[in-house]
């Protein structure tokens, strides 16, 4: 599966903001999708995971209450609805796809996605 996230922009904090990942070459039904974020001098960290059928997401504590992750599988689509942002959401945005199994969670784990496209870059000015 091949991935492509889209969306970011240069907003001022407060605002929101819509990420969409959209795949292509398998069905995103079959998959498990995160966005990973990574700022400037930081390493990667989780932001938001749900599974396949939407039933189970996961967020970072970081954005709990202001980001909501959803999928469209019939649009082959996921979203990162990002609410309130603050300087410090600036990142580099990533999706990120997981094979799908049965029992599979919302992994915060980067090591369990084994498909990753190219960023989106987010910058939130004060």
């Amino acid at each position: 599966v091949q991935l492509q996230a889209c969306g970011g922009g240069l907003v001022q904090a407060g605002d929101s903001l819509r990420l969409s990942c959209v795949a292509s070459g398998r069905t995103l039904s079959d998959y498990t999708i995160g966005w990973f974020r990574r700022a400037p001098g930081k390493e990667r960290e989780f932001v938001a995971a749900i599974t396949w059928s939407g039933g189970s997401t996961n967020y970072a504590d970081s954005v709990k209450g202001r980001f909501i992750i959803s999928r469209d599988n019939a649009k082959n689509t996921a979203y990162l609805q990002m609410g309130s942002l603050k300087p410090e959401d600036t990142a580099f945005y990533y999706c990120a796809a997981a094979v799908q199994y049965l029992g599979s969670v919302a992994s915060s784990k980067a090591f369990t996605y084994n498909y990753w496209g190219p960023g989106t870059q987010v910058t939130v000015s004060s």
